[in-house]
């Protein structure tokens, strides 16, 4: 039988291995998928499809356990009225574990070509399927993913934290280009995070994040009254355009790396702990007087820092218009950070996509399972904070809201 070449290094294959809760409902999943195409193969029919070929009928399905280096799977295994169904991939499994498991990966990571997909279902199964069948499995697969991140969106999203990280894929006429994977995380009015937007886009432009929010619109989003995001010129364009009345927070964490960016190495530790203390006020009235002290103190030192905080003194302090204890979530986009690392140690494996498909099935469904976790608590009560117009914690200040 021809062996399929694996491509994982021994440490990646480890740290892959290491991820129980997202490729654990991986391999499960997948090799229930086998178990039901090697049924459909066994008896000539689909489930429900009456034709003359058909040499036996289904009898329902019973659950055997499999321990794996991904956990314990509990599986569905198929059975005939007749008894003649049998497969010998729990003994495959036995025999060669990692090479199974590390195929079942390699069907989500890579693109899951009909060709390719069918060299690894024969390795897994000892048996090669149909075109038609390896069709069905991907196609399972992808309508699962985009059900997720194509849902009707119900309730109210007050808060959004948007984000975008770069991917490489290759096209058609195999050159291997950047593409832009937008992320949008929202809190609902319930006080749960969702991910409620992926897109696979061309270039991070003030177009393409307001064609990624109008389709967040026509899925029913609405409600936004909080968006944070870094400083992207596009993004906050379209921030405008598309969410009129809401305030716009912009990213504490950035903005420190953008003020130091711009600092002489000798005056970094200095600056980042004065602007850190900035960041860290109370009330309007004493991050004016931080900001003032900095200014005294770091303007000749280094002016392009200074310049750089003061142009974004408004939107990076916005966070003062909240609760204090509402502050330290909603300041910067660290939700979505952490996020982009989680696609991103899947991502290293595959350095290259094979195509937008491809990219779109994985990260589809590593954030399809994160926010399954994110459902069983709430991550922050509004406390009815948004049931009226936003106003200045500072009565006196005027309120900061994208207009």
């Amino acid at each position: 039988m021809k062996q399929y070449d694996i491509s994982i290094s021994r440490e990646q294959m480890a740290g892959l291995l290491s991820e129980e809760n997202v490729f654990g409902d991986m391999v499960r999943e997948v090799i229930n998928q086998v178990l039901q195409a090697q049924m459909s193969e066994h008896l000539g029919a689909d489930k429900y499809e009456r034709n003359d070929d058909r040499v036996g009928m289904r009898n329902g399905n019973r659950t055997r356990q499999l321990k794996t280096r991904v956990g314990t799977l509990v599986l569905t295994v198929p059975q005939t009225r007749d008894g003649s169904f049998s497969t010998d991939l729990f003994r495959k499994y036995q025999r060669n574990e990692q090479a199974l498991v590390l195929s079942i990966m390699e069907m989500y990571v890579q693109g899951v070509s009909t060709r390719k997909v069918t060299e690894i279902t024969e390795q897994l199964c000892g048996t090669s399927f149909s075109k038609s069948t390896v069709s069905q499995l991907c196609m399972e697969l992808d309508m699962r993913v985009k059900a997720f991140a194509q849902r009707r969106l119900e309730v109210e999203y007050p808060v959004l934290m948007v984000d975008a990280l770069y991917i490489k894929s290759r096209q058609a006429d195999d050159r291997i280009i950047s593409r832009g994977v937008f992320i949008t995380t929202g809190i609902n009015a319930k006080g749960y995070r969702e991910i409620i937007g992926i897109d696979v886009m061309n270039s991070e432009s003030t177009g393409t994040w307001v064609e990624a929010f109008n389709q967040l619109k026509a899925r029913g989003l609405k409600g936004v009254r909080w968006v944070v995001s870094d400083a992207h010129e596009g993004l906050q364009q379209a921030i405008k355009q598309c969410f009129t009345g809401a305030t716009w927070q912009r990213c504490q964490v950035h903005l420190m790396r953008n003020v130091l960016a711009h600092a002489p190495a000798k005056h970094k530790d200095a600056l980042k702990t004065a602007v850190k203390a900035l960041l860290e006020m109370p009330n309007w009235k004493l991050a004016r007087q931080a900001l003032s002290d900095l200014i005294d103190e770091f303007e000749t030192l280094a002016p392009k820092s200074v310049a750089c905080l003061e142009d974004a003194f408004e939107d990076v302090m916005a966070v003062l218009y909240l609760p204090a204890a509402m502050r330290k979530k909603l300041r910067t986009t660290n939700m979505v950070e952490r996020l982009n690392e989680e696609v991103r140690r899947r991502e290293r494996v595959v350095r290259v996509f094979p195509n937008d498909d491809s990219a779109y099935r994985l990260i589809g469904a590593v954030l399809a399972d994160i926010n399954d976790a994110w459902s069983e608590r709430i991550y922050l009560n509004f406390g009815g904070l948004w049931d009226a117009d936003l106003v200045a914690i500072d009565s006196d200040l005027i309120s900061v809201a994208v207009a």
